[in-house]
């Protein structure tokens, strides 16, 4: 690859972790898997297919109230919300209409709906997905657009530190995991975006939208 897949810089290094080989930004900081390594779509979700997601596993739930709490705190229901990347089980979304909240869900392997992602909404949650985005940017300008003015996007993954702790992150270890954000990533999408930005959490970000 001769660019970032985030930024497009080429101002980039390369280097390896335990016989893979990855590359880092040196302008958005945006960590990712040499493309030469991925999986194929069909070994990608035969992995997704083990996860078990249920709505009744009370750690579960607690582990999307990071991301859905923001909503909560910002955004009073009925309001419209997406679920980009909800997975086979789409729990948040569950929890979400418990609330009251209207929530529509999109996942290219689980819930592919092109027409949900042709409307506009309150907020939009992301939890667990950009990690596994070859092509982040994109998808990213795509969500931002859909989501309305005052709206916003929360976006949930684990931040890569630096180089040395990277090659021990459990988080890598995941062979679905291709793409990996820092705190200088997300400010760097605020900046594009010309957003406001929050870090309620080591892996919740919030953007806002004027």
């Amino acid at each position: 690859m001769s660019a970032c897949p985030l930024c497009a810089s080429s101002d980039y290094y390369d280097f390896s972790c335990r016989a893979k080989a990855y590359s880092r930004c040196q302008t958005c900081d945006l960590v990712w898997l040499q493309r030469n390594q991925l999986l194929s779509e069909s070994a990608e979700k035969a992995i997704y297919d083990t996860h078990q997601n249920q709505l009744d596993d009370s750690g579960y739930r607690q582990f999307l109230s990071r991301s859905l709490n923001q909503v909560i705190q910002r955004i009073t229901p009925p309001a419209q919300g997406l679920d980009f990347g909800c997975g086979p089980g789409p729990a948040l979304i569950k929890m979400a209409q418990e609330l009251g909240y209207d929530m529509q869900a999109y996942d290219k392997f689980y819930a592919d709906q092109p027409a949900v992602l042709s409307q506009s909404y309150d907020f939009i949650t992301c939890t667990e997905v950009v990690e596994h985005l070859a092509e982040p940017l994109p998808i990213l300008d795509q969500l931002w657009s859909i989501t309305r003015p005052g709206g916003l996007l929360v976006i949930q993954t684990k931040r890569v530190l630096d180089d040395a702790r990277f090659c021990n992150w459990h988080y890598r270890n995941d062979p679905t995991h291709i793409s990996f954000f820092s705190e200088a990533s997300f400010y760097w999408l605020a900046q594009r975006w010309q957003s406001q930005i929050e870090f309620p959490h080591n892996d919740v970000v919030v953007f806002k939208k004027a």
